[in-house]
């Protein structure tokens, strides 16, 4: 019965990790949607974005992740975060909309 009990509670820690994996996942997806469209960058530019803020914030990149979709919803964004997505979507974008005028052209 011990080897049982360990067994089962490994396993409700494992379906814990897995349950909070997903969850990060998504979160992390819909900012890079968020990147998508606002910075009119590819999905790949948008995770890089990511990336690259919460390696110059130094803050978790599902953190970031979080604070950028509260952003999307309420419009509030930390100063330093801010400054470093513009920053570094500065760097990326915007790319060329499929089917769009050559960049430097109106719409």
């Amino acid at each position: 019965m011990p080897d049982e009990t360990a067994r089962i509670v490994a396993l409700q820690e494992e379906v814990g990790q897995l349950k909070e994996a997903v969850t990060s996942h998504a979160v992390v997806d819909q900012a890079i949607g968020m990147m998508v469209a606002l910075g009119r960058v590819t999905p790949e530019q948008g995770w890089a974005v990511l990336r690259e803020v919460s390696q110059h914030t130094n803050i978790k990149l599902r953190n970031v992740a979080e604070l950028i979709i509260i952003w999307g919803q309420k419009g509030d964004l930390p100063p330093d975060i801010r400054a470093t997505l513009e920053d570094t979507l500065d760097r990326y974008g915007p790319t060329q909309i499929p089917g769009g005028p050559p960049l430097g052209e109106s719409l």
